[in-house]
């Protein structure tokens, strides 16, 4: 826990009848910034190169308010190892939100890989939300960087070349 903040409570309700106990989300390490989610399904799908499938969670959330919101993650491990990702990068829970959390994955690999009921498939991190209102401005604050985009701040310098 950060010094000066307390955990938030978020409710949450299996809402499916193949959800089991040990699916409820949980942070793995007491630095983890990410709760495990687990893959509420009867038997294994396979994943094919290229494919995408929503894959239930058997869980729906309830945020304390709109001041927060679920950011869903791609687990580094399926990603590095088996090319398993969000294909949307990050999947949103926002805070209205009451339906079952499904997670859309993307096999980004040229191998199939088998998801097995149980198997953590991603990771929801909760943040603060911050609203705004657009005002109309004449113009913009000069910075150095100014409209510049893409690329427009360098490459690091690799070690050869220092």
């Amino acid at each position: 826990m950060s010094q000066g903040t307390s955990p938030i409570e978020v409710g949450y309700v299996a809402v499916s009848h193949l959800y089991k106990p040990e699916y409820e989300p949980k942070y793995a390490t007491a630095g983890a910034a990410g709760m495990d989610l687990h893959a509420c399904i009867d038997t294994p799908l396979t994943l094919a190169p290229g494919q995408r499938i929503r894959v239930p969670t058997g869980i729906a959330l309830q945020f304390p308010g709109p001041w927060v919101v679920g950011l869903v993650y791609a687990r580094s491990g399926l990603a590095w190892r088996h090319g398993i990702g969000l294909p949307n990068g990050v999947g949103v829970i926002d805070s209205d939100y009451t339906g079952e959390i499904q997670v859309l994955l993307t096999n980004f690999s040229d191998q199939p890989f088998v998801i097995h009921p149980g198997d953590r498939i991603a990771q929801i991190v909760f943040a603060p939300v911050y609203t705004a209102r657009l005002v109309a401005a004449e113009s913009l604050v000069e910075t150095d960087r100014g409209a510049r985009g893409f690329g427009s701040t360098g490459v690091a310098p690799r070690k050869s070349d220092m």
